[in-house]
């Protein structure tokens, strides 16, 4: 090979990769997003205890680059981060796929009899390499700009880690299925990578069908591959055991996030496991059903027509010349596939992440055969690369406006406008977690925004390390429900130790704790979450201590022990909605359109008719596709002078 050809060979795939993160940068959330963002930037910027798993190798590395001192706010920095991770995943990704076509002489048999032969050949012949690096290009390409896989560069999040991880563990183990000896050696570096995967994430397990099918294929199923396998385990069990140790350490000295409070093996095994979601795995049939539906139906919408129909062309093609490799992804992806649809979870994408990989593995391969075949044909070889090369790009333009999070200050404004109506030291009782609960980690926690404001979630009011977070950052308001706490504690024990336990029991004390944080926090200004007002208490299943009443605030319920007018601050707060729409942000223009409606009714029952037109000019500036209630368009209509 040409000395040209070795430096394209090693510089491109830099150069993609470089590229690819300059796009990333582009399409980067400035601030806080949806669901766990708030929450994991918070984590790693104070070095808590995340949501289980636990996530501690996120969360050391995390806590370390944060303390770069690049000019720019910490959740930027966390975010960042995530299109570094996306970025390697996508170079890893690459040279995977050069090494396994580097590594695979393609033959069409000149009989039926003859079989497809392996040539063992890390360097590519000369007429052989363009098309090959190429084909990972094009792979490559695919891969970063659909849109599961680009989404995890916009913000921080746990599996933007896992996506690079997920690749490491296909490189080392093609490295190692590919070598030319039988050195132990060769798979201590998989054995690593599996070890630094379930330190980040337990979805590490779905690569163990691609790494056992590889390493049994190499060392066969003998005695001795069975040896290296337990000493392969045994060099790397240190390394999960370091990070995982971080947990029970750090718990120790009481964080301010401190999630499950692993101090004790029962704590820890509880959260590793996950346990509290494992309710949601192989919960049904037709939840299966409903997620694989999703996953097909969203193919295209990730890939593009044209990247399913190389994929696919890949597909038939490398079990037409290759069946071993054919096999293999084949195996690992419909393993992969059956674990990820059985888990019964509205943000399912994120588990599709390592199919998503084989599939643009396949595309790789789709596009060497076509571009083997097609070279055939024309002439010109640097413009059939040049075009294949805009195909690649296909999903950069297809799905660059549903991924961008370049403007996305909604969740930011949301929490802090929240955090902003309400008296000093009040109490905010909600369970809105991917819309404000998240979002307030990071700015009390991290920007210390409104730090004296008691946010406490009600669903997490359920578990019994929360208890101890709350009496951590807030020891009066837990202090002043001692007496419930104990008792729904002691009701809660046996149901999460699977012991028997009284349902009945355990609701009603859950209850009484509930009841009592306004009653016996009265000293503090109580505010609810829309959504308790529209489902628990209309279901009859929360209920306020006697006398108390709720008042539409601004964006959220007061509870107050009064009949009398109650005034709210005038509506100024300031929301910037995102050109990029979603179900969330979605949420949060229903949310504060319904409460400024409540807040509308409430002050023209006062009669404070100039009152309500304020909070009505609010939300027709603010939200102008709101369907505002008649019975106020009418009021209001007719006070016109």
């Amino acid at each position: 090979m040409s000395v040209k050809n070795l430096i394209t060979m090693k510089y491109l795939p830099i150069a993609i990769t470089v590229f690819i993160f300059i796009i990333y940068l582009f399409t980067l959330a400035p601030s806080v997003i949806q669901i766990d963002s708030g929450e994991l930037a918070a984590v790693q910027a104070t070095l808590g205890i995340a949501h289980p798993t636990g996530y501690p190798l996120f969360t050391i590395i995390g806590y370390l680059f944060l303390k770069i001192p690049f000019p720019i706010t910490t959740i930027a920095k966390a975010n960042l981060l995530a299109a570094v991770w996306c970025s390697l995943g996508v170079f890893l990704f690459i040279k995977s796929v050069l090494l396994t076509l580097n590594n695979t002489s393609i033959q069409k048999p000149n009989n039926k009899k003859q079989k497809t032969k392996t040539i063992k050949s890390v360097e590519p012949t000369e007429n052989n390499y363009n098309l090959v690096l190429v084909s990972a290009i094009i792979g490559g390409l695919f891969l970063s700009f659909s849109k599961t896989f680009w989404m995890q560069s916009t913000s921080v999040e746990v599996y933007s880690l896992q996506i690079f991880l997920f690749t490491l563990i296909i490189f080392t183990s093609l490295k190692a299925f590919y070598s030319d000896n039988n050195k132990i050696t060769n798979w201590k570096w998989v054995g690593f990578s599996l070890a630094l995967g379930f330190s980040n994430h337990m979805t590490t397990i779905l690569t163990l069908p691609l790494v056992s099918i590889l390493y049994f294929m190499k060392e066969g199923f003998i005695k001795n591959s069975i040896l290296k396998i337990g000493f392969t385990f045994l060099i790397s069990l240190p390394i999960l055991i370091l990070f995982y140790s971080f947990l029970p350490l750090r718990a120790l000295s009481n964080p301010e996030i401190n999630w499950g409070n692993p101090v004790n093996w029962e704590n820890f095994f509880r959260h590793i496991t996950g346990k509290q979601y494992q309710i949601w795995l192989f919960s049904s049939a037709e939840a299966a059903k409903k997620q694989l539906f999703y996953f097909i139906n969203n193919l295209t919408l990730e890939f593009t027509i044209v990247g399913i129909i190389l994929a696919l062309i890949g597909l038939i093609l490398t079990f037409k010349y290759y069946k071993k490799l054919a096999l293999v992804l084949s195996i690992s992806f419909i393993v992969a596939l059956l674990y990820s649809v059985n888990y019964d979870i509205v943000d399912i994408d994120s588990y599709f992440l390592f199919n998503y990989i084989l599939i643009a593995l396949f595309i790789s391969t789709g596009s060497y055969y076509l571009l083997k075949t097609l070279a055939k044909f024309l002439r010109s070889k640097q413009l059939l690369i040049s075009a294949s090369i805009v195909i690649g790009l296909l999903p950069l333009i297809v799905n660059y406006s549903a991924v961008d999070q370049s403007d996305q200050f909604t969740f930011e404004d949301y929490t802090k406008s929240i955090l902003n109506s309400v008296e000093n030291n009040s109490i905010i009782f909600s369970y809105q977690w991917d819309y404000f609960i998240s979002a307030s980690y990071y700015y009390q926690f991290v920007e210390n925004y409104r730090k004296d404001v008691v946010v406490i979630d009600k669903e997490l009011l359920r578990r019994s390390w929360y208890y101890n977070q709350l009496q951590r950052n807030y020891p009066d308001v837990v202090n002043n429900i001692d007496y419930e706490v104990k008792n729904f504690l002691e009701a809660l024990k046996p149901f999460e130790k699977d012991e028997n336990y009284n349902p009945s029991i355990l609701e009603l004390r859950y209850r009484d704790v509930m009841t009592n944080l306004i009653s016996k926090n009265s000293h503090r200004d109580y505010y609810i979450g829309l959504e308790i007002y529209a489902n628990e208490m209309q279901r009859g299943e929360y209920t306020l201590p006697e006398g108390y009443q709720l008042v539409p605030h601004l964006l959220l319920f007061k509870a107050v022990k009064s009949n009398d007018y109650i005034s709210a601050p005038d509506p100024d707060f300031v929301i910037r909605f995102s050109n990029n729409e979603n179900r969330y942000t979605q949420f949060i223009k229903e949310t504060i359109g319904r409460m400024l409606s409540y807040r509308i009714l409430y002050e023209i029952n006062w009669n404070k008719i100039d009152r309500a037109k304020m909070y009505y000019q609010k939300l027709r500036s603010l939200l102008p596709e709101f369907k505002v209630p008649e019975p106020i368009i009418k009021v209001l209509e007719s006070t016109k002078q």
